[in-house]
């Protein structure tokens, strides 16, 4: 039987541990598990600018990393539960892409920008816990693939036109079935339970049981890492509850009027549900009306309301 300890979440991880460069070793193992290449990284920078990344529970970090091929590519990491989450990747990886851009540099020199979104909630509609999305050109009517040209290859250094555009991978944690059959799924297993098991070998994995364990942090640590956690599961909670009870409103108006429009209806009642829930957490937490107002998007009359209302 396999001995197992109870671990830091990942998330919680790269906030508060995964920083620092004494830990990159972690980091490193699972990009280069996921990648399947080696990966070192050079540097790691907040992304708080993005919109929806700015309060405690929102998880967004680039990575300046190289790889086995001395390529410098910038690795965005998102953790997060949002209705609009697809196009929040694309907003994400365009910001990130023009930001790493020097300027009066041609075109050639955009760095590489990947994806990675750990999901802990159903997006979409699929039964894989992987998907990985790139761009591709198809002929219309030979239905050949756009390659580049010999002197292409050699300006980009690169072999094909995919390989120039943005990489996609959303890591859908809750579909993964808990038997890992290789070293990526050991950490997704990881990921999942917070648990890594004696006889998992996935780089980077035995420096995380070593590193992460919940009982080598200080008393307060623990603390605020519990509260963390709690937090985390109203987030949660909130989120499915405010979308199911806008889902099901708006399913019941749309036995009158249209399934199509009851559906629109509900998720519009369960998102604006949940971003007054959110103000109002962030108010008991004493954040000022400014402060709200930039992460929930409110108007400051908005949140005065939502006060005197509480009051």
């Amino acid at each position: 039987m396999n001995k197992k300890r109870k671990l830091i979440t990942f998330d919680w991880a790269i906030k508060r541990l995964l920083r620092s460069k004494a830990n990159f070793g972690i980091l490193e193992g699972f990009l280069s598990e996921l990648l399947k290449e080696d990966i070192t990284i050079l540097d790691i920078q907040d992304s708080e600018k993005y919109q929806g990344c700015r309060t405690h529970n929102f998880n967004c970090i680039d990575l300046k990393v190289r790889n086995h091929k001395q390529e410098i590519i910038i690795i965005e990491i998102q953790y997060d539960r949002e209705y609009d989450y697809l196009q929040r990747i694309f907003y994400g990886v365009s910001k990130t892409a023009i930001e790493h851009m020097e300027d009066s540099k041609p075109y050639a020199g955009i760095t590489k920008v990947i994806s990675i979104n750990i999901l802990y909630f159903d997006l979409g509609s699929g039964s894989d816990y992987i998907y990985k999305g790139t761009t591709r050109f198809i002929g219309l009517h030979n239905h050949d693939l756009l390659e580049l040209n010999e002197k292409q290859k050699q300006l980009f250094k690169k072999d094909s036109v995919e390989s120039l555009y943005p990489e996609y991978y959303l890591i859908k944690i809750n579909r993964f079935n808990d038997i890992a059959k290789d070293t990526l799924d050991e950490w997704i297993y990881f990921l999942k339970n917070e648990e890594i098991k004696e006889s998992f070998t996935a780089k980077g994995l035995k420096e995380a049981e070593e590193k992460l364990s919940i009982m080598k942090l200080p008393e307060e640590e623990q603390k605020a890492y519990e509260h963390y956690k709690d937090d985390l599961h109203y987030q949660a909670s909130m989120f499915e509850s405010s979308f199911g009870d806008g889902y099901n409103e708006g399913e019941s108006v749309g036995i009158e009027k249209g399934i199509e429009i009851g559906i629109e209806q509900g998720i519009e009642q369960g998102i604006e549900q949940t971003t007054k829930t959110i103000a109002l957490k962030l108010i008991q937490q004493g954040a000022s009306s400014e402060v709200v107002a930039a992460v929930t998007g409110l108007s400051i009359i908005a949140i005065e309301h939502l006060i005197s209302a509480k009051q």
